[in-house]
C-alpha cells in the first residue's frame, strides 16, 4: 500500500477569515473524498473524525476534515453562525477538493453537521452521490426557538444575542440565525433530498431526539434512505465511533460502484 500523507491547510474565505482544513490521501487515490462535517460548538478533529479517518485510510480513501467558522482553529465566532454560512464553508471544501482532482464528495455529517450535510447534498446533487448523517439536528434553528419563551424570544432579538449552556460549552449565538429560519424548511429537505442518505440515532439522545430521524424517513420522498438506531447510544454517540465509520464507508462503497 502507498504511503499515507496529511496536508494540513488554511483556507483563505472569498469575503474574510480562514478555515482549518485537514487532508489525507496516498499517492493513487479515486476521485471521491469522504468529509466529515462536525457539530455545534465541536470541531472536525474529535473521536469520530479520527475513527472514519481510520476507516478511509484502510481503503486507500482521501479524507477531508475541517472547522466551521466560529470553531476550532477556524477564525470567527459563534454569533456570526447562519445556516446559509455553514453552506458557504462546505462549498468551500468542496472547491479545494476540486483542486485536488477531486470530482465527488460523501459527507458524514454530525448533529449540527447533519443539517449541514443534507442541505449540501440537495444543492449539489452533481458531485454528492450520498451522504451520512449522526444524530441529524435537521430543524436545528425552528427547534431551538421554539423551546424559548416569546420574553426570551423578545431579548434573542432586541440584542442579538442568546446565551447557549450545556455540558460541553458556554458560548452565545446571533439572531441571524433566526433571520434565515424561512430559508430552510425541513419539508423542502425532505421532498428535494434525492440521494441515499444513512442515519445513525442514538436511542438516549437527550439532545436531538431519534423521533425525530424516524419523522423525518417519514415524509423523506427519495426511497433510498436508511436509519440505524443505537438502543444504548446517546447523542455523541462515541462508543460507536467505529462501527459507524464502518458503516458509512460500506454504504458509501456500495453507493460508488
Amino acid at each position: 500500500m502507498n504511503a499515507r500523507r496529511k496536508d494540513s491547510v488554511r483556507l483563505p474565505l472569498p469575503a474574510a477569515g480562514a478555515l482549518q482544513i485537514s487532508v489525507s490521501y496516498q499517492d493513487e487515490r479515486p476521485d471521491f473524498a469522504i468529509v466529515y462535517v462536525h457539530g455545534f460548538g465541536s470541531t472536525g478533529f474529535g473521536e469520530k473524525s479520527e475513527a472514519l479517518e481510520a476507516a478511509c485510510a484502510r481503503r486507500g480513501w482521501m479524507y477531508a476534515t475541517f472547522d466551521f467558522r466560529g470553531h476550532g482553529q477556524s477564525t470567527g465566532t459563534l454569533l456570526e453562525l447562519r445556516g446559509s454560512t455553514l453552506l458557504e464553508d462546505l462549498e468551500a471544501i468542496r472547491e479545494q477538493l476540486v483542486s485536488r482532482g477531486i470530482r465527488k464528495v460523501f459527507p458524514v455529517g454530525s448533529s449540527m453537521g447533519g443539517w449541514a450535510a443534507a442541505w449540501f447534498s440537495l444543492r449539489h446533487p452533481n458531485s454528492v452521490p450520498a451522504c451520512v448523517l449522526i444524530a441529524p439536528a435537521l430543524d436545528f434553528v425552528r427547534s431551538r426557538w421554539a423551546d424559548l419563551t416569546e420574553d426570551e424570544r423578545r431579548r434573542w432579538k432586541e440584542t442579538g444575542k442568546l446565551r447557549v449552556q450545556n455540558q460541553w460549552l458556554d458560548t452565545e449565538i446571533g439572531y441571524g440565525l433566526v433571520e434565515e429560519i424561512d430559508l430552510f424548511p425541513q419539508e423542502r429537505l425532505a421532498s428535494g433530498l434525492t440521494r441515499p442518505v444513512l442515519i445513525l440515532h442514538g436511542m438516549k439522545d437527550d439532545v436531538v431526539p431519534y423521533t425525530n430521524s424516524v419523522a423525518f424517513l417519514e415524509k423523506a420522498v427519495h426511497p433510498d434512505m436508511e436509519l440505524r438506531l443505537f438502543k444504548n447510544g446517546d447523542h455523541r454517540l462515541l462508543s460507536y465511533k467505529d462501527e459507524m465509520a464502518e458503516a458509512a464507508c460500506e454504504f458509501f462503497a456500495r453507493q460508488n460502484r
